[in-house]
């Protein structure tokens, strides 16, 4: 079965139980800081290891979350982990993310510009996309800065790109002129 498949599945299963026991916005933050967990290296090779075995995964997710993870994300993580699927935890998170953000109508817009955008422009930008018909009804943007772009921007949401910088202009003036 393919990871995307698995994550789903389990995704799904978990929005199910948080949603039946009305815990989903407390398991959404529990999933949040474990995707923040998985941005550290050490972690994140452990959870894909095959040589650690599921009691010593188990031990470290209870000294890291015991405290402050819900027990129903706990017994989630424990369930993944003796079924031997830690290695797929973090495409677990992520489809659950995906899954909760299309229940809640939000949409993601990542938007990378050359320099830093003000609160007033990202505003703007975020008022535009709410008139839209092709984003949801709740707009959450992630700014990012990438001077390689020179000016203009690129937006990336719901698998769309639109890439309005000058370097991809520059880019393409190049490919005309070598034809």
């Amino acid at each position: 079965m393919s990871v995307s498949r698995i994550a789903t599945r389990y995704a799904k299963s978990l929005v199910d139980l948080a949603q039946e026991q009305n815990k989903l916005d407390r398991v959404k933050t529990d999933i949040d800081n474990f995707l923040t967990a998985t941005e550290n290296r050490e972690f994140e090779v452990m959870l894909k290891s095959p040589i650690i075995p599921p009691d010593k995964k188990q031990k470290v997710f209870t000294a890291l979350f015991n405290d402050k993870f819900d027990e129903m994300t706990m017994a989630f993580l424990n369930i993944v982990v003796r079924k031997n699927r830690s290695e797929h935890l973090e495409a677990i998170a992520r489809a659950f993310d995906k899954q909760y953000q299309q229940m809640n109508k939000v949409s993601t817009v990542t938007l990378t510009t050359a320099t830093a955008l003000t609160e007033e422009a990202i505003g703007q930008i975020k008022s535009k996309f709410l008139e839209s018909s092709d984003t949801s009804e709740k707009i959450d943007i992630i700014t990012k800065v990438n001077p390689d772009l020179i000016g203009g921007f690129v937006v990336e949401f719901d698998d769309k790109l639109y890439d309005a910088s000058v370097a991809h202009k520059l880019e393409k003036l190049k490919k005309e002129f070598a034809n």
